[in-house]
């Protein structure tokens, strides 16, 4: 029986991987793993911090939920740390077009709207919050969602 070959780049992809990492590119676990556990405490410290929501895992990631609906979710699965969040109708394409280094089109829900955000790479908090905030807004019963604040959606900064 001939020996397998090794397919054309896979040899290389450890290599990768243990560089600092590219855009496009999965982190190593070692570092996944530590960035994710600071990420999701700052997350969780932003989401919980809204009326009446409480985390939950599913799918081996924590999500966040308001009266039971989720409102945000933590990813990981791929490599990559990011937030999928509820967004407006036409919010969608207007943060991926204006900042697709950090915002895109989630598998699975993205079909419904929802936007990616990555937080594995440039990052600003207060942008994290506003998404958030806003998906909150979009989830949840009207009276708490009055409790939050103004109706306003997140605005991308353009990456120019």
């Amino acid at each position: 029986m001939p020996a397998r070959r090794t397919p054309v780049g896979a040899s290389s992809f450890r290599a990768l991987s243990d560089m600092a990492p590219v855009y496009g590119q999965p982190l190593p676990d070692d570092r996944l793993d530590r960035m994710s556990s600071q990420l999701t405490a700052r997350l969780r410290s932003i989401c919980l911090a809204l009326p009446e929501v409480v985390e939950k895992e599913a799918w081996g990631d924590p999500t966040f939920r308001v009266r039971d609906k989720i409102f945000a979710m933590e990813k990981r699965g791929d490599g990559r740390i990011s937030i999928w969040c509820k967004a407006a109708p036409g919010s969608q394409a207007t943060l991926v077009g204006a900042d697709p280094e950090t915002f895109f089109v989630p598998p699975y829900v993205g079909h419904k709207g929802w936007i990616g955000m990555r937080l594995d790479r440039k990052r600003d908090w207060d942008e994290v919050a506003e998404v958030v905030r806003h998906s909150y807004r979009l989830t949840a019963p009207k009276k708490l969602a009055a409790l939050v604040g103004d109706e306003t959606a997140p605005r991308a900064r353009s990456s120019r």
